[in-house]
């Protein structure tokens, strides 16, 4: 099927389009035109402005799903509730726990990708764990903390049906540039977290093939000007992407711009949201672990923060109010960075050519008004 948009304004990498017609066919972005041909079908969407689908690469749940509940029920729930967001691509993320909690996680991202995602589509499984170090272990599980194994990995691997496309780790542990190189040379995102690990050892992880950090400032050593650890290695090293979350509460305004203008397109933001997301404040569990939800932040019985309630356009909203960057810039951060972090920027993250036509209508209040996964109408609010 062909058709042309129309809209005040279209968000591409670096610049923005005003007042043209952007042709979809089968699926995929054509090219702007100022005319469209006689008898085409146009979808008018004037008055608002129109942007790249958003892709979260660290979600473990949302509207009382998780994806450690273990079942496609979730998944799909996960799929079809951040869609209205947003968010037309997800990573489906787990947590440090047991092999057969994770063997269960893995086996229903697979099952409800198999049956068809009602929303979001997920482009592969991120493990987040569980090889971690105790000191900055957040709401991950420290009985289930042990040296990367890939053979263990392998097993995943072949569960998941090669779905697996990044997994966090702390190179501090034993064996950790080993086990970076082998999933490395697969094409799996090897991440580094919840880790008290220095500089130097951040950056021979990075040598060894690591190119992203999770969840930028949190889950690892801090930034000093002796020892950078962790967070200067993220901030400094250009081959690495860093996530951020833009809630206000796990990184400060001033530090998120700080770190926006520090790592420019290698900065993705995420949201590391958890079930309680768009839901009332209240008790939840985040893995094995009683969360309570005030005022909408979640955090552990110790006071450690468990995951967000983030919504990815709200992480968009503050990070284009606090830094003073054009819309079309923060927006990518949100899409064409967490794709070209995997390695897909061929394909999504951005309103181009040939590239699959993920995208969302927004309004002057950055409120979404309609989403479409490859060119398709998946949700529409009704208009007033």
């Amino acid at each position: 099927m062909t058709y042309f948009l129309k809209a005040d304004r279209f968000l591409l990498e670096n610049e923005e389009k005003k007042d043209l017609y952007l042709q979809v066919d089968n699926g995929l972005f054509g090219s702007f035109v100022n005319k469209v041909p006689r008898n085409a079908t146009v979808v008018d969407w004037s008055g608002y402005t129109i942007g790249p689908g958003l892709f979260d690469t660290h979600i473990h749940g949302i509207n009382g799903h998780d994806i450690m509940d273990g079942t496609a029920e979730a998944v799909q729930g996960i799929s079809e509730s951040i869609l209205a967001l947003g968010v037309t691509r997800f990573l489906p993320t787990t947590l440090t726990s047991s092999k057969e909690d994770l063997n269960a996680a893995i086996s229903a991202v697979k099952k409800a990708v198999q049956q068809g995602l009602g929303g979001a589509q997920s482009e592969g499984v991120f493990l987040e764990g569980p090889y971690f170090t105790e000191k900055h272990k957040g709401a991950q599980n420290q009985n289930y903390f042990r040296d990367p194994d890939y053979a263990e990995f392998q097993e995943w691997q072949q569960l998941a049906d090669g779905s697996i496309v990044k997994i966090a780790l702390a190179p501090e542990r034993e064996g950790s540039l080993e086990f970076i190189r082998a999933v490395s040379r697969e094409g799996v995102l090897a991440s580094l977290a919840h880790t008290d690990a220095g500089f130097n050892s951040s950056t021979h992880a990075i040598d060894a093939g690591a190119r992203n950090f999770v969840h930028l400032f949190n889950g690892m050593s801090g930034l000093h000007h002796r020892e950078p650890g962790v967070a200067g290695a993220a901030l400094t090293d250009a081959r690495a992407f860093a996530e951020l979350i833009c809630d206000g509460h796990h990184v400060h305004p001033d530090v998120a711009v700080l770190a926006a203008r520090t790592k420019g397109d290698k900065l993705s933001l995420i949201t590391d949201c958890m079930r309680a997301g768009l839901m009332p404040d209240g008790n939840y569990e985040l893995g094995e672990f009683p969360v309570v939800m005030k005022d909408g932040i979640a955090r552990t019985k110790t006071g450690s923060l468990a995951g967000s309630t983030l919504k990815l356009i709200d992480g968009v909203k503050n990070l284009y109010a606090w830094s003073g960057k054009p819309l079309y810039e923060i927006w990518h951060r949100a899409s064409l960075s967490p794709a070209a972090s995997l390695d897909r920027e061929n394909d999504l993250g951005s309103i181009a050519v040939g590239k699959v036509a993920d995208y969302v209508v927004i309004d002057d209040d950055i409120s979404v008004q309609a989403v479409a996964v490859a060119g398709e109408m998946k949700y529409c609010k009704e208009r007033k």
